[in-house]
């Protein structure tokens, strides 16, 4: 099982790759459907990228009926708005479309951001 705290290591290791990284969690997070996945807090160590996993951790118990960690509550917001696509054409999409517990965090993803094929 891959933990959340792995994934920000990870991520901290290899920043360029951080999406392979962090859809490798959502997949075993599914798979396992594990509290202890995102039970221990990771250290914070950036603005966007903490509040990323932290948005993706919660909206994954929600849709898991995982009860959410009080640790991930803690994790601020970005400072400015991160449109996690980088394209400016389709930033309205994500205003409209991103997930609450994203958008709580000036996190704007398109609304099947989560999904696998």
């Amino acid at each position: 099982m891959i933990t959340l705290k792995e994934v920000r290591k990870q991520i901290d290791n290899d920043e360029p790759n951080w999406r392979i990284y962090l859809m490798d969690f959502v997949d075993d997070f599914r798979r396992h459907k594990s509290p202890d996945q995102v039970a221990e807090p990771f250290i914070q160590a950036g603005d966007r990228m903490d509040s990323l996993l932290a948005s993706t951790a919660e909206s994954l118990c929600d849709e898991l009926g995982i009860e959410v960690p009080a640790w991930l509550f803690e994790i601020p917001a970005c400072r400015d708005p991160y449109f996690v696509s980088g394209l400016d054409g389709l930033k309205a999409f994500a205003l409209l479309q991103s997930p609450l517990r994203f958008r709580i965090r000036k996190i704007f993803v398109l609304e099947n951001f989560l999904s696998r094929a």
